[in-house]
């Protein structure tokens, strides 16, 4: 028998470190090749490390969390035949093998790891859930990939109390569906019970990792750097809303269907040629705003996993039906796991909404580096006065936050009024 370990392969990009989400094997299993050993989270993007040969796992390196260096070892396999390194250095060095594991608790920070002296080749890498689950050996180990793990976490299901569909017993996305419409196996992570009338008792420490953790330091850093104002202004969409509802009549069945997103997109690609400056990431370590003349929208999304924001890109070249089709292509792979990292970064300006559900004011905080963003309320019927004459209108409010450094007041009122103008008035938006 042999040693086989296998490093932390480059993930290019001038990427020197990833931090460790989630383990899918523990010390004792035995893996198959191209089994799915971890997850790892670059600045965007969660990455699958797979196994590059069969064997037994022997030692694990880091917990949930830590932050793991390129280069560094990951895993150790007992392997038929020599495996990839001497006799010499198989011993382990700074990996907690399971006696060790056992009796010294995991240290707060990421571990000291020394890479072994022979050298290792690199595992193939794919994005997660961007590529099909490789075969696993049949066992009475509880089969979910790791998209459906992490989404039966968010659910609060009990996946032990889940049968599977898939082949070998699977645990499938449509599998914790059945078990959301019953409900009856739901496990809701409310410590100390949910019952109304009985004191709860207990506490629970969930350790923020993985993309949960890159959220958190994006909005610190935003909130850190950029001096926030928002901006509220109410729109009457009444004649938007027609104008929408005609469009779908006509052509929904043969272009698509017509949110009120592509109808704003069209109108910020319209305005932001008259405030340059609003349309333009602030690098304010090097004193420098980079304008830009391509508009670069990017869609705040909402995800089991997280906030992401997937970047539809030259909007001011597409028509509203393309700015529809992308935004539901994006938000589709950003949910599912499936977007790249292109798709996930290189926007000028973002957009923010939370649907029916907007309120009637928010403050959004900007994606930094960029100055602006977006931010779309609820709409609501309600008596206006027009001429005189009380009239039922829908109504919306936006509500805009900008990098108080770089777009002034005025300015940043006189492009959300440029947007209302357009809105207000949707047959401008197809005049040239």
């Amino acid at each position: 028998m042999g040693t086989y370990i296998i490093k932390m392969p480059d993930i290019g990009e001038g990427i020197a470190e990833v931090e460790l989400v989630e383990w899918h094997v523990k010390v004792g299993d035995v893996v198959a090749e191209e089994q799915i050993l971890a997850d790892v989270m670059t600045d965007k993007a969660n990455v699958e490390i797979p196994s590059h040969t069969a064997g037994k796992v022997v030692a694990l390196t880091g917990k949930p969390g830590d932050v793991i260096a390129v280069g560094s070892e990951i895993i150790r396999l007992e392997v038929a035949g020599k495996g990839n390194v001497s006799e010499a250095a198989a011993a382990p060095a700074n990996v907690v093998a399971p006696a060790a594991a056992a009796a010294k608790p995991a240290a707060p920070s990421a571990p000291k790891l020394v890479p072994p002296p022979a050298p290792v080749p690199a595992p193939a890498l794919t994005l997660a859930s961007s590529r099909s689950e490789p075969a696993e050996p049949k066992s009475d180990k509880l089969l979910a990939a790791p998209a459906v793990r992490r989404r039966a976490r968010e659910l609060g299901i009990d996946l032990e109390a889940v049968r599977g569909s898939g082949p070998d017993g699977r645990i499938t996305q449509e599998d914790l569906d059945g078990m959301r419409s019953h409900g009856n196996a739901l496990r809701f992570a409310v410590p100390g019970g949910g019952k109304i009338g009985t004191e709860r008792k207990g506490e629970e420490s969930v350790p923020v990792i993985g993309l949960r953790r890159k959220i958190a330091e994006k909005m610190q850093e935003s909130k850190r750097r950029i001096p926030h104002f928002t901006y509220v202004e109410e729109l009457d969409i009444t004649a938007l809303e027609e104008a929408r509802a005609q469009l779908n009549a006509r052509w929904k069945a043969t272009r698509g269907h017509l949110t009120m997103l592509p109808f704003l997109m069209h109108a910020m690609a319209r305005a932001l040629p008259e405030f340059p400056e609003v349309n333009a990431r602030f690098d304010d370590d090097a004193g420098t705003l980079t304008k830009y003349g391509p508009v670069h929208i990017g869609i705040a999304t909402q995800t089991p996993n997280g906030l992401m924001v997937p970047v539809v890109r030259n909007a001011e070249a597409r028509d509203l039906w393309s700015c529809a089709s992308e935004v539901a292509r994006l938000a589709n792979a950003a949910r599912s796991g499936k977007a790249s990292r292109e798709e996930l970064t290189g926007s000028t300006i973002t957009i923010t909404s939370l649907g029916p559900l907007g309120g009637i004011v928010t403050t959004p905080v900007i994606n930094y580096p960029e100055v602006a963003i977006v931010g779309v309320n609820r709409a609501v019927e309600r008596p206006v006065y027009v001429e005189g004459v009380v009239v039922p209108r829908l109504m919306m409010n936006l509500s805009s936050s900008f990098d108080h450094r770089i777009v002034d007041g005025l300015r940043a009122a006189q492009f959300v009024q440029a947007i209302r103008a357009y809105l207000e008035a949707p047959a401008t938006l197809f005049i040239e």
